[in-house]
């Protein structure tokens, strides 16, 4: 049996999408979310962590640090350790546009910072021993990027370099997640151009999602960049599949399993992204074990020591179903098996 990667949960599917506006549901407790994850059980096995986003209603993400030791006495009181954050970069939150004005970009620096300065909270309590910060573009849609698209991938650029030299003071790493509701990295191509922009590898990296990724195949929001038709054979898939993966694999440090129907959806202030679907959903497009591999190559060497389930936007009755999380579990467990390593070993 593999050790590594540890199995995650993550916590913000209680979170993104909800609210209380028309049509959407509550958001999840981060006590209820932790109940859930603990409560699923395969064999034995059982989730060993959980991915965390830092804002309301979950986190004030000004709270002192006290405040964050008793969340972390909390998580660790379900044997939980805590891996990659999500800083709070958009607007509303602490943040604002990676591609906006002074005042936007020094919003979105102080998002980063703070999520340093919770991250190492966690360090000292001994409940965070690994993971990554994730960061956007914070910047929704594409429309406002293409006005100037060289322009404004600088500006992004530029962003996630000061960004990146925060988190590289602080002793962290921080990770984009590309996914194609984020302007500057809403393709595989954009996402790469923005990575090798900002040309730090040691602090600033990629955060692949199974769902995402598969849209970025597709070349939703981006044609130009398709590498496959609606109507593909699975060796059509799989051939593209490799080639975006060996340009995006390199700069991946941190890892979503995921599962996508060729949807995309949106709720909420949250707009359309790659549909996360169960881990058994017949209308899923992916073979997530197989697909995992893809990413998971090599994985150790990239620093990389867990991975994590991520079913953002999922209902909240899924959510609150034990059948669910015991089936990601296993899924998860099955990836990890497949390509997973122990302590020492290279994946």
């Amino acid at each position: 049996m593999n050790q590594l990667p540890k199995l995650h949960n993550a916590m913000w599917p209680g979170l993104v999408g909800k609210g209380d506006g028309p049509d959407q549901e509550p958001p999840i407790s981060l006590e209820r979310m932790l109940e859930l994850t603990a409560a699923a059980n395969v064999n034995g096995q059982k989730f060993e962590g959980i991915d965390y986003f830092l804002f309301f209603p979950h986190t004030d993400p000004n709270a002192s640090d006290a405040d964050i030791r008793k969340i972390a006495d909390l998580i660790a009181s379900y044997g939980f350790s805590v891996g990659s954050l999500v800083a709070p970069v958009w607007p509303g939150t602490v943040g604002d546009s990676a591609m906006g004005d002074d005042d936007q970009q020094n919003k979105f620096l102080s998002a980063v910072q703070t999520a340093c300065r919770i991250a190492r909270v966690f360090e000292d309590h001994g409940i965070r021993k690994y993971g990554v910060i994730r960061v956007d573009s914070a910047e929704f849609g594409v429309e406002k990027w293409r006005s100037n698209a060289k322009a404004n991938t600088a500006r992004i650029v530029d962003t996630f370099k000061k960004a990146a030299k925060i988190a590289k003071d602080n002793g962290q790493r921080l990770a984009a997640e590309g996914e194609i509701c984020w302007a500057g990295m809403h393709s595989w191509k954009d996402m790469l151009d923005v990575l090798e922009g900002v040309g730090m590898p040691e602090a600033f990296g990629f955060q692949a999602d199974l769902a995402h990724t598969y849209l970025y195949l597709l070349g939703y929001n981006a044609p130009e960049h398709a590498l496959l038709g609606n109507n593909h054979s699975q060796e059509e898939f799989y051939d593209k599949y490799q080639q975006m993966t060996d340009k995006l694999r390199p700069w991946t440090i941190d890892f979503h399993v995921a599962q996508n129907d060729g949807q995309v959806h949106g709720a909420g202030s949250h707009d359309k992204t790659g549909k996360h679907c169960r881990a058994d959903d017949p209308n899923g497009k992916l073979d997530i074990v197989k697909c995992s591999g893809y990413w998971l190559k090599d994985a150790a060497s990239r620093g990389i020591e867990h991975i994590c389930w991520d079913g953002c936007m999922f209902p909240n009755k899924t959510l609150e179903d034990v059948k669910t999380w015991n089936t990601i579990l296993a899924t998860m467990i099955a990836v990890r098996e497949a390509h997973g390593w122990n302590s020492g070993a290279k994946a």
